[in-house]
């Protein structure tokens, strides 16, 4: 039997080596992506702010779209630090051409270009524009997910199954591995640093392999939900949910055409909590959509975000949905991404992460290496 989990193990690394490994070193870069840029790119995200007054929320939006000549802001993100720039993001206005182009061939999905730009909250300065998908971020979770291809491409199926195989190489490899008495246990939970390189390379892709292999079963399980909507509906499933969410409230229609005071729709929902981290409005697309604002508590995991509803006309507060008040589905399918990316808890494990993924890059080649050693062997014995 154990022959048999070989074969399979074999040759679904042969097949899928190359791209774990690159979707290994791809997810190692973006361990520490915010740590990254907010040391390379440290102006972009932190201003002076001694004894300083913040200007209107609507003043710093119309300071991003003049950056952007013409965008239209879609979001903006606050942050409750006083070093901290605001974060507006825009769409482009398309272009009468552009606007023909979309008439003519509706049966093809035509996107705005996108834009983040980091806006001084003090002097209303846009300090930088980055254009949505050309940073290095940007195309390393690209790599990492279609290989630059798209969603749908050639490149995002290899990845996907890729990813698939290599679930199934964890598993055949946590079969071989285990031991069948307890003295071969003791030499399969240790490294034997003295041993020959034939022993050493053997300990580095079984013993090591292990240890990682009771995380990386996490890992790429999470990132399948992810990848794959049958997997993503089968947890929904499982937890008796929908994945709808509650309906949300509607916005008032009507003729007015003065801007709201989202200053002072913020400063309610300052008030709403104590003690919140950031706060993210989110601007309707349709004319009877309200105006969305989630605001994060200080201490809470990134996703347990609770949502406010605000009427786009008179800007009064329509409803709430709390994190607490979602399904269950819709609890644990919201944690699922923090535990892939390994941001679940903080840098703490966003160590863990990156180290779980260098030590997957060598499995590849520690395999290989007992495999030729193997070919060997039985050529040996032949002849």
């Amino acid at each position: 039997m154990k022959k048999f989990f070989r074969t399979i193990h074999l040759y679904l690394s042969l097949f899928a080596g190359l791209f774990i490994v690159l979707a290994s070193v791809t997810g190692a870069i973006m361990s520490f992506e915010d740590e990254i840029n907010h040391t390379f790119y440290a102006e972009r995200y932190f201003v002076e702010s001694e004894n300083l007054q913040r200007l209107p929320i609507t003043e710093l939006m119309n300071a991003a779209e003049k950056a952007t000549e013409g965008g239209k802001a879609s979001g903006v993100k606050v942050y409750n630090l006083p070093n901290r720039t605001v974060e507006i993001s825009l769409t482009a206005k398309e272009k009468p051409t552009a606007i023909k182009e979309q008439t003519e061939r509706k049966d093809k999905k035509s996107k705005k270009p996108g834009f983040l730009v980091f806006v001084n909250p003090y002097s209303g300065k846009a300090i930088e524009t980055v254009k949505a998908g050309e940073s290095f971020f940007k195309k390393v979770e690209m790599i990492h997910r279609f290989l630059l291809s798209k969603k749908g491409g050639i490149g995002n199926y290899v990845m996907s199954y890729s990813s698939v195989f290599f679930f199934f190489i964890l598993l055949t490899g946590i079969i071989l591995w285990w031991p069948k008495s307890n003295k071969v246990l003791k030499q399969r939970l240790k490294i034997k640093w003295d041993g020959k390189t034939k022993r050493l390379v053997h300990d580095l892709h079984v013993v090591v392999g292990f240890y990682t292999s009771l995380v990386l079963i996490i890992v790429v399980a999470t990132g399948l939900i992810m990848a794959f909507p049958v997997i993503n509906s089968a947890l929904f499933k499982l937890t008796k949910s929908t994945t709808e969410s509650p309906k949300q409230p509607k916005s008032r229609v009507t003729d007015t055409t003065e801007a709201l005071d989202l200053t002072a729709m913020a400063q309610i929902i300052e008030k709403t909590s104590n003690n919140w981290e950031s706060y993210s409005f989110k601007f309707p697309k349709d004319k009877d959509e309200a105006i969305g604002v989630s605001i994060l508590e200080k201490g809470a995991l990134t996703h347990k975000t609770n949502t406010y509803y605000f009427d786009q006309y008179s800007g009064g507060q329509l409803g709430a949905l709390a994190f607490a008040d979602k399904n269950l589905g819709q609890r644990v399918r919201s944690y699922i991404k923090p535990i892939h990316t390994g941001e679940i808890y903080g840098l703490p494990t966003k160590i863990l992460g990156f180290i779980i993924c260098l030590l997957t890059i060598t499995f590849p080649i520690t395999g290989v290496i007992m495999w030729l050693n193997r070919l060997k062997k039985a050529k040996g014995v032949a002849n």
